[in-house]
This record gives structure tokens, C-alpha cells and sequence, in this order.
């Protein structure tokens, strides 16, 4: 008996959440922003590769900073600010996911038009932040080749909701045993055309292309140029 009421309160929070999601975008595009999204599961290497996305985005002269969520612990936090620039941590103690009032609530002090990309690290999950806009102008989904080549069939809605996917940790592929020809058969399956990307944070192929791919994103706007 209580199932409508907790559906009635869902939709209601959810609601809230997409209005000021889109206010966020509004700010993140009147800045010329762009807002990175990434989403993956635990262990797929979004942290190495956003370290080094960010230093070498830093050392191209750009604007960058992160917010990183995590359900306890700042250690990814501090494994970005290695990189050089400004890390800010969102602990969620056991919430699955972002929500678009943490990502509001971090941003406070920050002049968003100083910054050329700021990156959205959300908690290793591949279900729960599916349905939760944060203002983002590219989310991105990661899938591991570690993690096999069905995720996209067995995770549809997180696919379906990026606007690109970044396979990593390449370098392992051969050792992983990975089926790269039948996750990208997977991928066009449940989102046909997406753009999808090879990397290794290791080694450093294919960064470069996935930066140039995230500036090409970049709205207009005063920071851009």
C-alpha cells in the first residue's frame, strides 16, 4: 500500500533535481563551461584517467577542476589534486549517487568563468546515477576491459543516457581476454552511432584524442576561445 506514495515521492524529488539541473547548465553555458559527467563502475579507471586528462589539460594552458563523489573517503579526491589543480569532494555515506543540490553546494566560491572544463567524478555505480542530471553538457560512460564486452547489454539505461563511451585500460586487453569487435557490436546495439573511445591512463594512448574530442564539446561562451 505504501508503493504510490514512495513512487509520488520520487518523481517529486527527481523533479526538483532536473529543474535545477537545468539552471546549472544555464550557468555552466553562459560561462562558456564545459561540464564533464563521468559514470562508470568501481575499478573501471576513471581516476587515472581523469588525473591525467586534467594535467595534461593544465599544462595546456586551460582552466580545469573536478568534483568527485564518493560514497566515504576523499582519496580520490586527493589523487586528482595530485594533478595540480582544484579537487573538491562530495561524500554521499552510502547514496548511490550525485544529485544536482551537492553539485550546486560544491561549486560555491568557484568563478565558473575562469574554467575551461570542470570534470563530474560520480560514485562508482553503473544503475542509480542513470537518472540524475546534473547539469552536464557530455556525460560520459566508461567501460573497463577488464569488465568484459556485455556491460552495455547488461547496463542499457547508462548507455543510452551518455553521450559518448571511453574504453580503458587498453594495455590489458590482450591479457583480459577482451572481445573489443563484440563490446563495440554491444554498444552500437543499445545506443547505435555513439561515439566510443580507446584509451590507457598507462600508457597514454588515446588521451590525447579523448581531449581533443572534450574540447571540440566545448560551448561558446566567454571561457571558450
Amino acid at each position: 500500500m505504501t508503493l504510490p506514495r514512495i513512487l509520488e515521492v520520487r518523481t517529486r524529488i527527481l523533479k526538483a533535481n532536473d529543474e535545477l539541473a537545468r539552471a546549472l547548465r544555464r550557468r555552466f553555458e553562459a560561462a562558456g563551461l564545459l561540464v564533464v559527467h563521468v559514470v562508470s563502475s568501481p575499478g573501471s579507471g576513471k581516476t587515472a584517467l581523469l588525473r591525467e586528462t586534467l594535467a595534461r589539460l593544465a599544462a595546456r594552458g586551460l582552466g580545469v577542476a573536478a568534483v568527485v563523489g564518493d560514497l566515504e573517503t576523499d582519496n580520490d579526491a586527493r589523487r586528482l589534486a595530485g594533478a595540480g589543480v582544484p579537487v573538491r569532494q562530495i561524500t554521499t555515506h552510502g547514496l548511490c549517487h550525485l544529485e544536482a543540490a551537492m553539485v550546486e553546494e560544491r561549486l560555491a566560491g568557484w568563478d565558473l568563468a575562469a574554467l575551461d572544463v570542470l570534470f563530474i567524478e560520480n560514485v562508482g555505480n553503473l544503475v542509480c546515477p542513470t537518472s540524475w542530471d546534473l547539469g552536464e553538457g557530455v556525460r560520459v560512460a566508461l567501460l573497463s576491459v577488464t569488465e568484459g564486452e556485455d556491460k552495455p547489454l547488461k547496463y542499457p539505461g547508462l548507455f543510452n543516457t551518455a553521450d559518448m563511451t571511453v574504453i580503458t585500460k587498453i594495455d590489458l586487453a590482450a591479457a583480459a581476454e577482451f572481445d573489443r569487435e563484440g563490446a563495440l557490436a554491444n554498444l552500437a546495439t543499445v545506443r547505435p552511432g555513439m561515439r566510443v573511445l580507446e584509451v590507457s591512463a598507462k600508457t597514454g594512448a588515446g588521451v590525447e584524442p579523448w581531449i581533443d574530442e572534450l574540447l571540440a564539446r566545448r560551448p561558446a561562451g566567454p571561457a571558450a576561445g
